[in-house]
Protein backbone atom coordinates (compact mmCIF):
# COMPACT_ATOMS: atom_id res chain seq x y z
CA UNK A 1 0.00 0.00 0.00
CA UNK A 2 1.20 3.52 -0.80
CA UNK A 3 0.65 6.61 1.35
CA UNK A 4 1.70 9.88 -0.27
CA UNK A 5 2.45 13.40 0.91
CA UNK A 6 2.02 16.18 -1.69
CA UNK A 7 3.70 19.54 -1.40
CA UNK A 8 1.13 22.06 -0.18
CA UNK A 9 0.13 24.58 -2.84
CA UNK A 10 -2.26 26.82 -0.90
CA UNK A 11 -0.75 30.34 -0.66
CA UNK A 12 1.16 30.80 2.60
CA UNK A 13 0.74 27.19 3.74
CA UNK A 14 4.05 25.99 5.21
CA UNK A 15 2.89 22.89 7.06
CA UNK A 16 3.31 19.33 5.83
CA UNK A 17 0.98 16.41 6.52
CA UNK A 18 3.64 13.91 7.64
CA UNK A 19 6.98 14.58 9.29
CA UNK A 20 9.96 12.18 9.02
CA UNK A 21 9.19 10.65 12.43
CA UNK A 22 5.71 9.64 11.24
CA UNK A 23 7.11 8.36 7.94
CA UNK A 24 9.55 6.15 9.83
CA UNK A 25 6.78 4.65 11.95
CA UNK A 26 4.58 3.92 8.94
CA UNK A 27 7.43 2.45 6.91
CA UNK A 28 8.67 0.28 9.76
CA UNK A 29 5.24 -1.20 10.45
CA UNK A 30 5.84 -3.79 7.70
CA UNK A 31 6.49 -7.22 9.11
CA UNK A 32 4.62 -6.57 12.36
CA UNK A 33 2.27 -9.50 12.85
CA UNK A 34 2.67 -10.37 9.18
CA UNK A 35 1.70 -6.87 8.00
CA UNK A 36 2.36 -5.96 4.39
CA UNK A 37 4.76 -3.15 3.56
CA UNK A 38 3.61 0.45 3.54
CA UNK A 39 5.49 2.67 1.11
CA UNK A 40 5.48 6.40 1.81
CA UNK A 41 5.97 8.66 -1.21
CA UNK A 42 6.83 12.30 -0.53
CA UNK A 43 6.88 15.04 -3.13
CA UNK A 44 10.25 16.78 -3.13
CA UNK A 45 10.18 19.99 -1.10
CA UNK A 46 7.01 19.02 0.77
CA UNK A 47 8.63 19.65 4.15
CA UNK A 48 10.73 22.69 3.23
CA UNK A 49 8.27 25.20 4.68
CA UNK A 50 8.39 23.36 8.00
CA UNK A 51 12.22 23.26 7.92
CA UNK A 52 12.21 19.54 7.15
CA UNK A 53 14.64 18.81 4.28
CA UNK A 54 14.17 15.99 1.79
CA UNK A 55 17.20 14.20 3.23
CA UNK A 56 15.36 13.61 6.52
CA UNK A 57 12.49 11.98 4.67
CA UNK A 58 14.90 9.76 2.75
CA UNK A 59 16.61 8.73 5.98
CA UNK A 60 13.17 7.88 7.40
CA UNK A 61 12.50 5.49 4.52
CA UNK A 62 10.36 7.63 2.20
CA UNK A 63 10.56 7.58 -1.56
CA UNK A 64 11.00 11.09 -2.97
CA UNK A 65 9.48 12.11 -6.27
CA UNK A 66 9.03 15.21 -8.38
CA UNK A 67 6.10 13.70 -10.28
CA UNK A 68 2.73 14.98 -8.95
CA UNK A 69 1.05 12.18 -10.87
CA UNK A 70 2.87 9.59 -8.77
CA UNK A 71 1.92 11.41 -5.57
CA UNK A 72 -1.78 11.70 -6.42
CA UNK A 73 -2.13 8.13 -7.67
CA UNK A 74 -1.30 6.68 -4.23
CA UNK A 75 -3.79 4.59 -2.30
CA UNK A 76 -3.95 7.23 0.43
CA UNK A 77 -3.09 10.92 -0.05
CA UNK A 78 -2.60 12.97 3.13
CA UNK A 79 -2.71 16.77 3.02
CA UNK A 80 -3.06 19.82 5.21
CA UNK A 81 -5.02 22.44 3.22
CA UNK A 82 -7.99 21.61 0.97
CA UNK A 83 -6.86 20.47 -2.49
CA UNK A 84 -6.93 22.93 -5.36
CA UNK A 85 -9.14 22.31 -8.40
CA UNK A 86 -6.07 21.09 -10.30
CA UNK A 87 -5.21 18.65 -7.50
CA UNK A 88 -8.79 17.39 -7.32
CA UNK A 89 -8.63 16.51 -11.02
CA UNK A 90 -5.79 14.09 -10.20
CA UNK A 91 -7.97 12.10 -7.79
CA UNK A 92 -9.64 8.85 -8.81
CA UNK A 93 -12.17 6.44 -7.38
CA UNK A 94 -9.28 4.33 -6.08
CA UNK A 95 -7.91 7.18 -3.94
CA UNK A 96 -8.54 7.95 -0.30
CA UNK A 97 -7.91 11.60 0.56
CA UNK A 98 -7.31 12.84 4.13
CA UNK A 99 -6.87 16.48 5.17
CA UNK A 100 -8.60 19.69 6.15
CA UNK A 101 -11.35 19.90 3.52
CA UNK A 102 -13.54 22.74 4.91
CA UNK A 103 -16.66 20.62 4.29
CA UNK A 104 -19.08 23.23 5.64
CA UNK A 105 -17.75 26.18 3.64
CA UNK A 106 -16.10 24.70 0.54
CA UNK A 107 -19.12 23.47 -1.37
CA UNK A 108 -17.53 23.61 -4.82
CA UNK A 109 -14.48 21.71 -3.64
CA UNK A 110 -16.47 19.01 -1.87
CA UNK A 111 -18.73 18.50 -4.89
CA UNK A 112 -15.68 18.26 -7.14
CA UNK A 113 -14.06 15.66 -4.88
CA UNK A 114 -17.29 13.63 -4.88
CA UNK A 115 -17.41 13.69 -8.68
CA UNK A 116 -13.99 11.98 -8.86
CA UNK A 117 -15.36 9.04 -6.89
CA UNK A 118 -12.62 9.43 -4.29
CA UNK A 119 -13.25 8.56 -0.66
CA UNK A 120 -12.38 11.60 1.44
CA UNK A 121 -12.03 12.30 5.14
CA UNK A 122 -12.02 15.77 6.71
CA UNK A 123 -9.85 16.19 9.77
CA UNK A 124 -12.20 18.90 11.08
CA UNK A 125 -15.12 16.43 10.98
CA UNK A 126 -13.57 13.85 13.29
CA UNK A 127 -16.04 13.39 16.18
CA UNK A 128 -14.90 15.10 19.37
CA UNK A 129 -15.08 12.02 21.55
CA UNK A 130 -12.58 10.69 24.08
CA UNK A 131 -11.06 7.94 21.97
CA UNK A 132 -10.54 10.32 19.03
CA UNK A 133 -8.59 12.93 20.99
CA UNK A 134 -5.30 11.80 19.46
CA UNK A 135 -6.80 12.51 16.01
CA UNK A 136 -8.25 15.93 16.88
CA UNK A 137 -6.35 18.18 14.50
CA UNK A 138 -8.58 21.16 15.22
CA UNK A 139 -7.42 21.10 18.83
CA UNK A 140 -3.75 20.48 18.06
CA UNK A 141 -3.64 23.44 15.68
CA UNK A 142 -5.80 25.68 17.89
CA UNK A 143 -3.23 25.27 20.66
CA UNK A 144 -0.69 26.93 18.40
CA UNK A 145 -3.08 29.72 17.43
CA UNK A 146 -3.80 30.56 21.06
CA UNK A 147 -0.12 30.63 21.95
CA UNK A 148 0.74 32.88 19.03
CA UNK A 149 -2.20 35.19 19.73
CA UNK A 150 -0.87 36.00 23.19
CA UNK A 151 2.55 36.76 21.71
CA UNK A 152 1.02 38.91 18.96
CA UNK A 153 -0.82 40.92 21.58
CA UNK A 154 2.40 41.45 23.53
CA UNK A 155 4.31 42.43 20.40
CA UNK A 156 1.72 44.94 19.18
CA UNK A 157 1.09 46.45 22.62
CA UNK A 158 3.44 49.31 23.41
CA UNK A 159 3.39 48.43 27.10
CA UNK A 160 4.81 45.73 29.35
CA UNK A 161 2.73 42.62 30.03
CA UNK A 162 4.17 41.96 33.54
CA UNK A 163 4.25 44.27 36.52
CA UNK A 164 7.70 45.80 36.88
CA UNK A 165 9.06 47.25 40.13
CA UNK A 166 12.05 49.42 39.34
CA UNK A 167 14.04 52.22 40.93
CA UNK A 168 12.11 54.56 38.67
CA UNK A 169 8.79 53.35 40.01
CA UNK A 170 6.29 50.56 39.48
CA UNK A 171 4.72 49.70 36.13
CA UNK A 172 1.32 48.06 36.48
CA UNK A 173 0.72 44.81 34.56
CA UNK A 174 -1.21 44.80 31.32
CA UNK A 175 -4.76 43.46 31.34
CA UNK A 176 -5.77 40.86 28.76
CA UNK A 177 -9.29 39.67 28.00
CA UNK A 178 -9.67 36.41 26.06
CA UNK A 179 -13.07 35.93 24.43
CA UNK A 180 -13.84 32.27 23.83
CA UNK A 181 -12.38 29.65 26.15
CA UNK A 182 -11.97 26.72 23.79
CA UNK A 183 -8.57 25.19 23.11
CA UNK A 184 -7.16 28.36 21.50
CA UNK A 185 -8.61 30.61 24.20
CA UNK A 186 -7.31 28.53 27.07
CA UNK A 187 -3.83 28.43 25.53
CA UNK A 188 -3.95 32.22 25.03
CA UNK A 189 -4.94 32.64 28.69
CA UNK A 190 -2.13 30.37 29.89
CA UNK A 191 0.48 32.10 27.72
CA UNK A 192 -0.62 35.63 28.67
CA UNK A 193 -0.50 34.60 32.33
CA UNK A 194 3.04 33.22 31.91
CA UNK A 195 4.03 36.57 30.40
CA UNK A 196 2.78 38.29 33.55
CA UNK A 197 -0.47 39.88 32.43
CA UNK A 198 -3.65 40.08 34.48
CA UNK A 199 -6.04 37.92 32.49
CA UNK A 200 -9.79 37.51 32.19
CA UNK A 201 -11.59 34.86 30.16
CA UNK A 202 -15.11 34.86 28.77
CA UNK A 203 -17.26 32.14 27.22
CA UNK A 204 -20.99 31.58 26.89
CA UNK A 205 -20.45 27.98 28.04
CA UNK A 206 -20.64 27.87 31.83
CA UNK A 207 -18.75 24.57 31.91
CA UNK A 208 -15.43 26.23 31.06
CA UNK A 209 -15.42 28.56 34.09
CA UNK A 210 -13.41 26.08 36.16
CA UNK A 211 -10.86 25.65 33.36
CA UNK A 212 -10.37 29.40 33.03
CA UNK A 213 -9.94 29.86 36.76
CA UNK A 214 -7.55 26.90 37.00
CA UNK A 215 -5.17 28.86 34.76
CA UNK A 216 -5.17 31.80 37.16
CA UNK A 217 -7.54 33.99 35.18
CA UNK A 218 -10.81 35.57 36.24
CA UNK A 219 -13.94 34.27 34.52
CA UNK A 220 -16.08 37.07 33.14
CA UNK A 221 -19.76 36.21 33.45
CA UNK A 222 -22.76 37.68 31.64
CA UNK A 223 -26.31 36.40 32.00
CA UNK A 224 -27.33 35.59 28.43
CA UNK A 225 -30.04 33.10 29.32
CA UNK A 226 -28.59 29.81 30.56
CA UNK A 227 -25.74 27.61 29.43
CA UNK A 228 -25.07 27.96 25.70
CA UNK A 229 -22.91 24.92 25.01
CA UNK A 230 -23.73 23.20 21.74
CA UNK A 231 -22.68 19.90 20.20
CA UNK A 232 -19.06 18.83 19.88
CA UNK A 233 -17.95 21.19 22.63
CA UNK A 234 -18.67 24.30 20.56
CA UNK A 235 -20.79 27.22 21.68
CA UNK A 236 -24.31 27.52 20.32
CA UNK A 237 -25.07 30.30 17.89
CA UNK A 238 -26.72 33.09 19.85
CA UNK A 239 -30.08 34.57 18.96
CA UNK A 240 -30.05 38.18 17.66
CA UNK A 241 -31.33 39.33 21.08
CA UNK A 242 -28.59 37.44 22.91
CA UNK A 243 -25.94 38.79 20.54
CA UNK A 244 -27.10 42.37 21.12
CA UNK A 245 -27.07 41.91 24.89
CA UNK A 246 -23.65 40.26 24.78
CA UNK A 247 -22.18 43.07 22.68
CA UNK A 248 -23.55 45.71 25.03
CA UNK A 249 -22.14 44.02 28.14
CA UNK A 250 -18.91 43.16 26.37
CA UNK A 251 -18.19 46.70 25.22
CA UNK A 252 -17.82 47.94 28.78
CA UNK A 253 -15.48 45.08 29.71
CA UNK A 254 -13.36 45.49 26.57
CA UNK A 255 -12.94 49.19 27.21
CA UNK A 256 -11.05 48.43 30.42
CA UNK A 257 -8.36 46.12 29.00
CA UNK A 258 -5.09 46.59 27.13
CA UNK A 259 -5.43 43.52 24.88
CA UNK A 260 -8.53 41.67 23.72
CA UNK A 261 -7.99 38.27 22.08
CA UNK A 262 -10.99 36.79 20.29
CA UNK A 263 -11.33 33.11 19.41
CA UNK A 264 -15.08 32.50 19.01
CA UNK A 265 -16.19 30.31 16.11
CA UNK A 266 -19.42 28.54 15.13
CA UNK A 267 -18.76 25.69 12.64
CA UNK A 268 -20.01 26.49 9.15
CA UNK A 269 -21.18 29.98 10.09
CA UNK A 270 -19.75 33.46 10.05
CA UNK A 271 -17.87 34.18 13.27
CA UNK A 272 -20.01 36.09 15.80
CA UNK A 273 -19.29 39.78 16.33
CA UNK A 274 -18.02 40.19 19.89
CA UNK A 275 -16.06 43.43 19.56
CA UNK A 276 -18.14 46.23 18.07
CA UNK A 277 -16.85 49.56 16.84
CA UNK A 278 -18.33 51.13 19.96
CA UNK A 279 -16.25 48.74 22.09
CA UNK A 280 -13.11 49.70 20.19
CA UNK A 281 -13.85 53.38 20.78
CA UNK A 282 -13.92 52.71 24.52
CA UNK A 283 -10.42 51.16 24.51
CA UNK A 284 -7.41 53.22 25.50
CA UNK A 285 -5.17 54.54 22.70
CA UNK A 286 -2.53 51.92 21.89
CA UNK A 287 -4.67 48.99 22.99
CA UNK A 288 -4.75 45.86 20.83
CA UNK A 289 -7.36 43.47 19.44
CA UNK A 290 -6.06 40.11 18.20
CA UNK A 291 -8.84 38.51 16.17
CA UNK A 292 -8.23 34.79 15.61
CA UNK A 293 -11.53 34.39 13.77
CA UNK A 294 -10.40 36.33 10.70
CA UNK A 295 -10.82 33.37 8.36
CA UNK A 296 -14.50 33.19 9.34
CA UNK A 297 -15.11 36.92 8.96
CA UNK A 298 -13.72 38.02 12.33
CA UNK A 299 -15.05 38.57 15.84
CA UNK A 300 -14.28 42.28 15.64
CA UNK A 301 -16.57 44.47 13.58
CA UNK A 302 -13.59 46.43 12.24
CA UNK A 303 -11.25 43.53 11.45
CA UNK A 304 -9.78 43.21 7.98
CA UNK A 305 -8.81 39.53 7.62
CA UNK A 306 -5.11 39.12 7.00
CA UNK A 307 -4.36 42.74 7.88
CA UNK A 308 -3.15 44.76 10.86
CA UNK A 309 -4.84 48.14 11.01
CA UNK A 310 -5.21 51.01 13.45
CA UNK A 311 -8.70 52.38 14.04
CA UNK A 312 -9.66 54.87 16.77
CA UNK A 313 -6.02 54.61 17.97
CA UNK A 314 -6.50 50.87 18.60
CA UNK A 315 -4.40 48.24 16.79
CA UNK A 316 -6.56 45.49 15.27
CA UNK A 317 -4.85 42.44 13.80
CA UNK A 318 -6.68 39.53 12.17
CA UNK A 319 -4.03 37.00 11.12
CA UNK A 320 -4.83 34.10 8.81
CA UNK A 321 -3.59 30.52 9.06
CA UNK A 322 -1.79 31.17 12.33
CA UNK A 323 -0.60 27.55 12.84
CA UNK A 324 1.42 27.87 9.64
CA UNK A 325 3.55 30.56 11.33
CA UNK A 326 4.90 27.77 13.56
CA UNK A 327 5.05 25.22 10.76
CA UNK A 328 7.61 22.87 12.29
CA UNK A 329 5.74 22.14 15.51
CA UNK A 330 2.34 22.49 13.85
CA UNK A 331 3.37 19.80 11.35
CA UNK A 332 4.64 17.52 14.12
CA UNK A 333 1.31 17.71 15.93
CA UNK A 334 -0.75 17.36 12.76
CA UNK A 335 1.30 14.38 11.61
CA UNK A 336 0.53 12.63 14.91
CA UNK A 337 -3.17 13.27 14.32
CA UNK A 338 -2.88 11.77 10.83
CA UNK A 339 -0.87 8.85 12.15
CA UNK A 340 -3.52 8.10 14.78
CA UNK A 341 -6.29 8.19 12.17
CA UNK A 342 -4.34 5.93 9.81
CA UNK A 343 -3.98 3.54 12.73
CA UNK A 344 -7.75 3.04 12.58
CA UNK A 345 -7.80 2.69 8.82
CA UNK A 346 -4.83 0.41 8.10
CA UNK A 347 -4.88 -3.20 9.24
CA UNK A 348 -2.01 -5.54 8.38
CA UNK A 349 -0.61 -3.04 5.90
CA UNK A 350 -3.91 -2.83 4.01
CA UNK A 351 -6.53 -0.10 3.94
CA UNK A 352 -9.65 -1.42 5.68
CA UNK A 353 -12.28 1.25 6.24
CA UNK A 354 -14.82 0.22 8.85
CA UNK A 355 -17.77 2.52 8.33
CA UNK A 356 -19.44 1.07 11.42
CA UNK A 357 -16.78 2.92 13.41
CA UNK A 358 -18.16 6.32 14.46
CA UNK A 359 -14.81 8.03 13.87
CA UNK A 360 -14.46 6.70 10.33
CA UNK A 361 -18.10 7.35 9.44
CA UNK A 362 -18.14 10.76 11.12
CA UNK A 363 -15.04 12.01 9.30
CA UNK A 364 -16.02 10.64 5.88
CA UNK A 365 -17.20 13.38 3.51
CA UNK A 366 -17.39 11.71 0.10
CA UNK A 367 -17.66 8.08 -0.95
CA UNK A 368 -18.75 6.30 -4.11
CA UNK A 369 -19.35 9.53 -6.00
CA UNK A 370 -21.63 10.99 -3.33
CA UNK A 371 -21.35 13.48 -0.48
CA UNK A 372 -22.15 11.21 2.47
CA UNK A 373 -21.70 13.64 5.35
CA UNK A 374 -25.11 15.18 6.07
CA UNK A 375 -23.82 18.60 7.15
CA UNK A 376 -21.43 18.82 4.20
CA UNK A 377 -24.18 17.76 1.80
CA UNK A 378 -26.50 20.44 3.11
CA UNK A 379 -23.77 23.07 2.93
CA UNK A 380 -22.85 22.08 -0.62
CA UNK A 381 -26.46 22.43 -1.74
CA UNK A 382 -26.77 26.07 -0.64
CA UNK A 383 -25.82 28.99 -2.90
CA UNK A 384 -23.46 30.34 -0.23
CA UNK A 385 -21.38 27.18 -0.49
CA UNK A 386 -20.61 27.93 -4.11
CA UNK A 387 -19.56 31.53 -3.60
Amino acid sequence: MIVSVPKETYPGERRVALVPEAVRKLSSSAGEDGAEAIEVVVERGAGAGALLPDSQYEDAGAKLTEDPGEVWSADVVVKVAPPSSEEIQRLSSETTLIGFLAPLTNGDGVRAIAQTGATSFAMESIPRISRAQSMDALSSQANISGYRAALMGAEELGRFYPMLMTAAGTIRPATVLVLGAGVAGLQAIATARRLGAVVQGFDVRAAVKEQVESLGAKFLEFDLGGDLEGTGGYAKELTPEQQAKQQELMAEAIGKVDVAITTALVPGRRAPILVTEEAVKLMKPGSVVVDLAGEAGGNCELSEPGQTITVHDVIITAPLNVPSTMAEHASQLYARNIEALLGLMIKGGKLELDFEDEVISGACITRGGEIVNAAAKEAASTPAASS
